[in-house]
């Protein structure tokens, strides 16, 4: 069954999540980031400000964050990223 990235760069996942819409509203020991969505609510999203991301605490993100493995593959593939997430669900 293939994982989520080991150890991604976090500026990479930054990158990915805002090509799903999110932005970043702080940055501190932890980064905080949020979106709009089309029926006015807000989805928020916080992330250890770490130099890497462990794929267990990405995961934890995503599935917070109600993102589909799929969509934050595809942000992955647009992006191209260095890392690629396939087949397993959240």
């Amino acid at each position: 069954m293939p994982k989520f990235p080991v150890d991604a760069p976090r500026r990479k996942v930054i990158g990915a999540l805002e090509r799903l819409g999110f932005r970043v509203v702080r940055e501190k020991e932890h980064i905080s980031m949020i979106r709009e969505n089309a029926d006015g609510s807000r989805t928020p999203l916080t992330m250890p400000n770490h130099p890497r991301i462990k794929a267990s605490t990405l995961r934890t993100i995503c599935s917070q964050a109600g993102i589909p493995l799929d969509d934050f593959h595809a942000a992955n593939e647009e992006g191209r990223l260095p890392f690629k997430i396939t087949g397993s669900e959240l």
